[in-house]
């Protein structure tokens, strides 16, 4: 974390938390900050955005948008990308 960036930045549950209607939407704080895009980057782009992608991924297959050989490939794609993600920060 650099010294400028709040506590929250790039916190997936803090900047794009699910809310009751069962959706992400960012808090009114983060919209008026400055560094919201950067932080909402860095925020997909973490392990709990793995997670986030994998949800987003289901529900598009679970609506028909997708077919289980598309939501198969980018599933594998995605896990790839998670563990190569997991290597480098450890």
């Amino acid at each position: 974390m650099k010294n400028d960036e709040p506590k929250c930045f790039g916190e997936l549950n803090i900047v794009f938390p699910v809310s009751e209607d069962g959706l992400r939407h960012s808090p009114e704080n983060c919209m008026s900050c400055v560094l919201k895009t950067e932080c909402l980057k860095k925020a997909i782009n973490s392990l709990n955005g793995f997670k986030f992608k994998e949800e987003q991924i289901d529900k598009s297959y679970k609506s028909g948008l997708i077919s289980f050989l598309e939501r198969w490939s980018k599933r594998k794609l995605l896990k790839q990308k998670e563990r190569t993600y997991g290597k480098t920060i450890s």
